[in-house]
């Protein structure tokens, strides 16, 4: 009796093969680029995960005296002493207002780090790599040293912003006034 079970199991099979559709082909998900969303004006950037460390609520800064207008203070997180930047105004434009959407972008530079200050974050980011490109023309002046390519997604368009290129930038390490 249970080599008529089994056999009627087989017989089940096999029909079901010649009769059942094909299972749909196996999409093996691609890499992703991932980055952090942040906003300056209204323009949305997206910086490359790996060069940034953390991103903070706007903390408490002290005052760092002779300093650029666009250097905000030096904050205390978790007893490491972080300086703090305002983005917009070091690419020259007005110096950020604070609101509850302003966030800090904590940024290696060498053996330390420094915060800049963004207008808005929009958290982690993820986008098919093949959406990724070169740089746009027409990038504006202040932008153009630091956007090293662009990601289209869903009609949206995020210029990549390079922090490690500002932290190398000589004029963003001069602070002194």
């Amino acid at each position: 009796m249970a080599a008529s079970a089994f056999d009627a199991l087989l017989e089940l099979e096999r029909l079901g093969r010649e009769h059942g559709a094909d299972l749909p082909a196996r999409e093996e998900p691609g890499e992703d680029w991932v980055g952090v969303g942040f906003r300056l004006g209204g323009q949305r950037f997206v910086a490359p995960m790996a060069e940034v460390a953390e991103l903070l609520k706007y903390p408490d800064l002290a005052p760092i005296p002779r300093t650029k207008s666009w250097v905000r203070g030096m904050a205390n997180v978790r007893g490491t002493l972080l300086p703090v930047m305002d983005l917009n105004g070091y690419l020259g434009e007005h110096v950020s207002s604070l609101t509850r959407l302003s966030r800090v972008l904590v940024m290696p530079i060498e053996n330390a780090y420094t915060g800049v200050l963004v207008d808005e974050v929009f958290g982690m980011r993820h986008f098919p790599k093949e959406n990724v490109g070169a740089a746009p023309e027409g990038v504006e002046a202040r932008y153009a040293p630091y956007v090293t390519g662009q990601v289209e997604d869903q009609g949206e368009r995020w210029l990549v912003f390079s922090m490690r290129a500002l932290a190398e930038d000589p004029q963003f390490l001069m602070v002194a006034s």
